[in-house]
């Protein structure tokens, strides 16, 4: 049973008339996505041709939804846009919402996360600055390549894009249950532990890997969460070894202070969870496949 996204669901995307937005609806319906919709204010009741597929264009989510029986939005919204476009989702209703928009203020991304957790959490929240969550062989929905592997028994969480595409990568011939890429801003919707539940309780997904990087204290709080609930092999890496202290690293929550946030500490609280940690993305699928009993010579 893949996570959070499944040959069911059904995509509105958010954004879908702009460059973006049409560009990888077009690699999401590829990917067999049931993308049925968008929504761009101001073109309600257009039409669209995408991937050989014509798409109805919505005023607002709300609207979406009741035409379409969407449950799971995709934005790819400009940032002084995006918090209210989340907002809108969330008030419609919709089950999950994939935030891809890069560079969100921190205040938006506080502020409509706040509306999300007090009118009851009914939408799931993946990012910003993510790239979405992809279930191969059943659905797609954000920018993660498609074909970079097949459906299988590996449960992968990450903070940064480009390594869940390069882990993703190194197990193709394993595959995948489902890929999640959380994002690596400050605050963020679904986090390392709530997929890590959601893994556990996958009965596809045998295996898990984590991939954390330098900032903040999330990989600290997931590997307690590890040690205390999780039962199935847990495989990590953390990026940015080399960082140096104060700088931001590529995504903005990545910023060291002292002893906090480091790599080395992240490491250091995985393995005292159990957690197998790589010093690299090839050595952390490596060691994946023995944990799998699939190591090949």
């Amino acid at each position: 049973m893949p996570v959070f996204l499944n040959e069911d669901s059904r995509i509105i995307v958010q954004g879908m008339t702009g460059a973006e937005g049409r560009k990888h609806t077009a690699r999401m319906l590829a990917a067999g996505s049931d993308v049925v919709g968008g929504v761009t204010p101001g073109k309600g009741g257009q039409v669209v041709e995408i991937g050989g597929r014509t798409l109805p264009v919505f005023t607002a989510v709300g609207e979406a939804m009741d035409a379409t029986g969407a449950d799971v939005t995709v934005v790819f919204v400009p940032p002084k846009f995006a918090k209210g476009a989340v907002v809108e989702a969330i008030d419609a209703g919709i089950g999950l919402a994939v935030v891809i928009t890069e560079g969100i203020p921190v205040h938006d991304t506080a502020s409509f996360w706040a509306h999300a957790c007090a009118t009851g959490n009914t939408t799931r929240i993946i990012g910003p600055n993510c790239p979405g969550v992809i279930s191969p062989g059943k659905s797609n929905a954000g920018i993660i390549p498609a074909d970079i592997t097949g459906p299988g028994r590996i449960g992968l969480v990450s903070k940064s894009g480009t390594l869940t595409y390069q882990l993703m990568y190194e197990l193709r011939d394993i595959g995948f249950s489902t890929a999640v890429g959380i994002g690596g801003d400050p605050i963020i919707g679904t986090t390392h532990i709530d997929a890590l539940a959601a893994f556990e309780a996958d009965p596809q997904t045998e295996l898990i890997v984590m991939i954390g990087e330098i900032g903040g204290d999330a990989e600290e709080r997931a590997a307690a969460f590890v040690k205390e609930n999780v039962t199935k092999p847990v495989i990590g890496y953390v990026a940015g070894f080399t960082a140096p202290e104060g700088k931001t690293m590529g995504h903005a929550g990545a910023i060291v202070s002292g002893s906090s946030g480091t790599a080395q500490a992240k490491k250091e609280a995985l393995e005292a969870a159990g957690v197998k940690v790589g010093k690299t993305p090839s050595e952390t699928a490596e060691l994946a496949r023995v944990s799998l009993g699939q190591l090949v010579s």
